[in-house]
């Protein structure tokens, strides 16, 4: 567009190597200005049970964005939390950053607080290892066993990917169901006391640590 001399810079026809700041340049594209660049957002909501994450449902059911409407932008989660799941999930409408925080490359850890039935001694070691799910074999999670009664206990599971369903599938493979599940780290960034179904925006320094 540059090279058929569509765009003006400032009144004059621009050249390829030019530079401009959109914020007091004047920039038009076949005699219209760009449009405002729309601000990004990143928030981080304490979700509850009970509601999806994918933006549309066949079934109906409550939408995780629907907690995060009030911000006033459009913005869309970044990954999954299952239905019956909770805590830590971020939206925003920076795309570069949503992915980068998914891709598999970037290997963000995720902390899950983790309540099961079916314990028994020793389930902690199965639960740690690098299991194949969906032809993939995950890398060996990290598990802390917190609390153990009778067949009831309590782990902190970190792991490394973000498979369907992952740690649900983990604790199966171990022989045991989850009862509880709740994200409380992604990265640098905790859940910290931020009440259920509440958001807030992330500072500056988390988005920064988070890049």
């Amino acid at each position: 567009m540059i090279k058929a001399g569509k765009v003006r810079l400032n009144g004059k026809v621009a050249a390829l190597g030019d530079t401009a700041d959109p914020e007091v340049d004047e920039i038009l594209v076949d005699g219209k200005k760009l449009p405002p660049q729309e601000k990004y957002v990143y928030i981080l909501l304490n979700k509850p049970r009970g509601y999806v994450t994918t933006l549309s449902d066949e079934k109906g059911r409550p939408n995780a964005a629907q907690l995060v409407a009030d911000c006033g932008i459009r913005v869309y989660p970044v990954g999954r939390l299952d239905m019956d799941s909770e805590g830590l999930l971020l939206f925003t409408n920076d795309g570069a950053f949503a992915n980068a925080l998914m891709h598999p490359k970037g290997e963000v850890e995720k902390t899950y607080r983790v309540a099961v039935t079916g314990y028994v001694p020793g389930a902690e070691k199965l639960l740690a290892r690098p299991i194949t799910l969906d032809g993939y074999t995950i890398r060996p999670p990290k598990v802390k066993l917190l609390k153990a009664e009778g067949s009831r206990a309590s782990f902190l599971v970190t792991i490394h990917e973000g498979r369907n369903r992952q740690v649900r599938r983990m604790c199966q493979a171990a022989g045991m169901e989850v009862r509880r599940l709740l994200r409380i780290q992604e990265g640098s960034l905790s859940l910290g006391e931020l009440p259920r179904g509440t958001w807030r925006y992330l500072t500056e320094n988390e988005v920064n640590l988070l890049r």
